[in-house]
């Protein structure tokens, strides 16, 4: 079986900050991770390799050559491969862009069983790159995928709702995106670290994928941030101490009638 995993290097969101002149993300000097639900989509992976010893794992990435990083963590992890997009033309990209990017190289890597991804990045949340690349590469998606067993060549998906689940069984070639509920991603071992670092990371530019201005960067993005701000905060709670609870509710009717919420 052949896997790919796309996986994305994003800033640590307990140390973003923000520009509010520019209205953008500072990113220097912000520690980078990999994101979470691509962490997930990883450990699916890792497991189906581990019950189909003969399975093998590509990763596949789009982002600035310090995105190596986060490939050579999952590489640690248990993958196999890993392939990273990056060139001056790709900056800025949006995510009909990124997709674009994504999808020419899948096509290049050639036939595979299963595309895992995360639902979204946590710096973007968007949540589209995943359906917009099983759409170009015209092949089944299940997003929001919490749990996934396999009988034979059938694969059996729970997709979370917002009220409750339901089931989907599809057949390879698929795209599936994965939540944090879907499992624990392991850590890296000593003996895989030793692994990765002696590997190579194949670096594929534009060229390459054969994509020009027209179908990836800044230019090809119909959609671009227009501000990022941090909210206001809210103003801090008001504790009721002491006495019964028919005081407490008094006080807290008082309070209630006070700011013209009864």
């Amino acid at each position: 079986m052949k896997i790919i995993v796309c996986i994305k290097q994003v800033p640590d969101t307990n140390e973003v900050r923000i520009d509010h002149e520019k209205g953008t993300l500072i990113r220097e000097g912000v520690p980078s991770i990999m994101n979470n639900d691509d962490a997930n989509a990883l450990e699916e992976a890792l497991r189906i390799k581990d019950e189909n010893p003969g399975t093998h794992i590509t990763l596949l990435s789009m982002g600035p050559p310090q995105a190596e990083a986060v490939l050579r963590e999952g590489l640690a992890m248990g993958a196999d491969e890993a392939v990273l997009l990056s060139d001056r033309i790709f900056a800025g990209s949006d995510t009909w862009a990124t997709s674009n990017c994504l999808a020419a190289a899948v096509e290049k890597l050639g036939a595979c069983d299963i595309i895992f991804a995360g639902r979204q990045a946590i710096d973007g949340d968007t949540a589209q790159v995943g359906p917009q690349l099983a759409e170009k590469l015209d092949i089944p998606q299940v997003t929001y995928v919490s749990e996934l067993t396999r009988e034979g060549r059938k694969l059996r998906v729970k997709r979370a709702l917002e009220d409750g689940y339901e089931v989907v069984e599809l057949e390879p070639p698929c795209l599936l995106t994965a939540i944090k509920e879907l499992n624990e991603p392991r850590y890296m071992t000593v003996q895989g670290i030793f692994r990765a670092c002696r590997k190579d990371i194949s670096v594929w530019n534009a060229e390459d994928l054969g994509l020009n201005g027209r179908l990836c960067g800044l230019e090809a993005s119909p959609t671009q941030v227009f501000r990022s701000f941090t909210p206001e905060k809210k103003g801090a709670g008001k504790r009721i101490e002491g006495g019964s609870a028919s005081e407490s509710a008094e006080i807290l009717i008082g309070e209630l009638r006070l700011n013209h919420i009864i």
